[in-house]
């Protein structure tokens, strides 16, 4: 979901069986402790270890895979203990082992200490879980080879609400290119070394995990706690009304809409998530305006307003697609500007960043690009840290995990056709989002031509009683999971759950690591729920972020909303 590119694998070189550091109540016979990579996980308090699980819960023939998991012990005595807390950090693909290394002391603030804290590299995640991360390239070459000079290299060319006659042409004659390059890249996936178990990886499995390694560490049938982020909260829905009666402490935190995505195709539907990226980018604007050009670079003078900022930004997307039309090896493209540019919107913390480092090397290489630019494409990209869907690294190959998970969830098409996903996307960069309705690559958009689906996926239904109410956090304005998710969750379970939210920017991610902004009372709000099941009264609760929050200097997020009349 765009946030792959976070790209966080474990990687342990060698496994050293060893005794866990903390007791549990449950039958441990089917995990297998070791010594955690102290390259990776630094932290004395997280003890590791292998759970394992079949590969198909409805076929015992089908073999055993195995679960890595991490444990980031409580703060407390062990007599004092709640439980445990499984944590899920989204992405897909991202390791819940390094995560809860990374968000060590968030999470124990969030849990005041008091639960032991599991985070899982679930199927497709990483090289310790069985299956696991997901190759369909030998080499970093071959990998970078199969999309040169192709759309998923060079993003697509358009500018304002892609009205342009020409633009709308140059890329639906691609769709012919692309759709064969994303039937060929599923091939090569299910035929490479790990190609059989893709079939296995998926939510619906990796829920029935959790509920397994629950019974394992606290006992059979025990209430189940969960804190998910992102596409996380994807596998929250699915065990929650897989297992109802086990739910105890869940918060669902930047919530994905689970109805749209078990039933309807990503491929064609993706810009039902983008609904809240223009308002995130006029925020973004709006902070520019504010700190002005010593702030903002993008700013063009003193006094500038938000569509001063937007004229600036629009000049150099059209200078770099001109560019682009005219030479079509030109280093940095207006789709690699667009990528950065929305990726950068996920987070507030990187707006003075991507203001004041990027955008004057953005400007610098269109420049140039305009005039005897000998820069190649890949110096370029090296150098400004474009995000990519593919082939980035410079050392390994990529994996395509992220991609079989959601993938392998995804409804199935019956003739599908790269032309009309071409026709959505330029329907919703006129309708949806100007910025990133057509913002690509994105793993999304190869789920029509994936060859795999999950033996079992969960299609609902969502509402069903549960054993605890739970809490859904979201932000006023998020570009990839929007409100509108978060509104549908309260829909569905009614007063099974309450919504609070953030008068802020961005992907709300209250435990998800460098992604957060100071939250305040928001995160008072979770401490009182998971500790002591506390919930609002009502889904009115608006909590605002901290004032010494600054996406740019002397510039906060309440001046922001007051500048936009909010």
């Amino acid at each position: 979901m765009f946030l792959t590119s976070l790209n966080l694998t474990l990687v342990t070189a060698a496994i050293v069986l060893a005794s866990p550091t903390h007791a549990h109540t449950g039958n441990t016979n089917n995990i297998e402790w070791f010594t955690c990579d102290p390259a990776t996980i630094g932290n004395a308090s997280i003890s590791c270890g292998f759970f394992q699980v079949p590969l198909d819960y409805q076929d015992p023939s089908a073999g055993k895979g195995r679960i890595a998991f991490g444990i980031l012990n409580a703060t407390v005595p062990a007599s004092e203990k709640l439980g445990t807390v499984f944590f899920n950090p989204g992405g897909p693909a991202l390791s819940g082992i390094l995560s809860i290394a990374l968000n060590a002391d968030l999470l124990q603030t969030l849990t005041a200490g008091l639960y032991d804290i599991v985070g899982l590299d679930t199927r497709g995640t990483g090289n310790l879980t069985i299956p696991g991360d997901v190759f369909c390239f030998d080499n970093p070459e071959e990998q970078d080879d199969f999309f040169a000079g192709t759309i998923q290299d060079t993003g697509i060319a358009y500018t304002g609400r892609f009205t342009d006659p020409e633009d709308v042409s140059v890329l639906l004659a691609q769709a012919p290119l692309m759709q064969h390059k994303y039937k060929t890249l599923g091939q090569r996936c299910l035929e490479h070394s790990s190609g059989h178990l893709l079939k296995y990886v998926g939510s619906a499995a990796t829920a029935r995990d959790v509920a397994g390694l629950a019974d394992a560490l606290d006992g059979e049938g025990s209430a189940i706690n969960f804190v998910s982020v992102s596409y996380g909260t994807l596998v929250a829905m699915w065990l929650a009304n897989m297992f109802p009666e086990r739910v105890g402490r869940f918060v669902l935190d930047g919530v994905l809409d689970p109805v749209f995505v078990a039933t309807q195709s990503l491929s064609l539907h993706w810009s039902h998530q983008l609904v809240d990226v223009d308002s995130a980018y006029t925020a973004f604007l709006t902070g520019c305006s504010l700190a002005g050009p010593a702030g903002c670079s993008i700013a063009p003078h003193v006094n500038s307003s938000a569509s001063d900022v937007d004229s600036a930004v629009n000049a150099l997307l059209q200078t770099a697609h001109d560019a682009e039309r005219a030479n079509s090896s030109v280093p940095v493209t207006s789709g690699d500007i667009r990528m950065e540019l929305y990726g950068m919107l996920f987070n507030p913390t990187d707006w003075a960043s991507f203001a004041n480092d990027e955008w004057p090397q953005f400007v610098a290489a269109v420049g140039g690009e305009t005039g005897a630019n000998t820069s190649t494409r890949t110096e370029v990209r090296r150098g400004m840290h474009v995000r990519r869907g593919h082939g980035s690294q410079e050392d390994a190959t990529t994996p395509l995990s992220g991609t079989a998970i959601q993938c392998g969830d995804s409804v199935d098409v019956r003739d599908p056709s790269m032309r009309a996903v071409f026709n959505n996307l330029i329907a919703a960069a006129r309708n949806v989002s100007r910025i990133a309705g057509a913002a690509w690559p994105a793993q999304e958009y190869m789920c029509d031509f994936w060859p795999v689906r999950a033996v079992e996926r969960y299609e609902g239904p969502f509402n069903k009683t549960l054993a605890s109410p739970v809490l859904v956090l979201s932000n006023v304005f998020d570009p990839i999971t929007p409100l509108a998710g978060a509104r549908e969750i309260i829909t569905l379970l009614g007063s099974q759950a309450r919504l609070v939210t953030q008068r802020g920017i961005g992907v709300v991610v209250v435990a998800h690591h460098q992604l957060g902004a100071p939250f305040g009372m928001f995160i008072e709000t979770v401490v009182g729920y998971i500790v002591n099941g506390t919930l609002p009264a009502d889904n009115s609760v608006v909590c605002p972020v901290a004032e010494d929050f600054e996406p740019f200097a002397g510039v906060n997020t309440e001046m922001i909303f007051a500048a936009m009349s909010l």
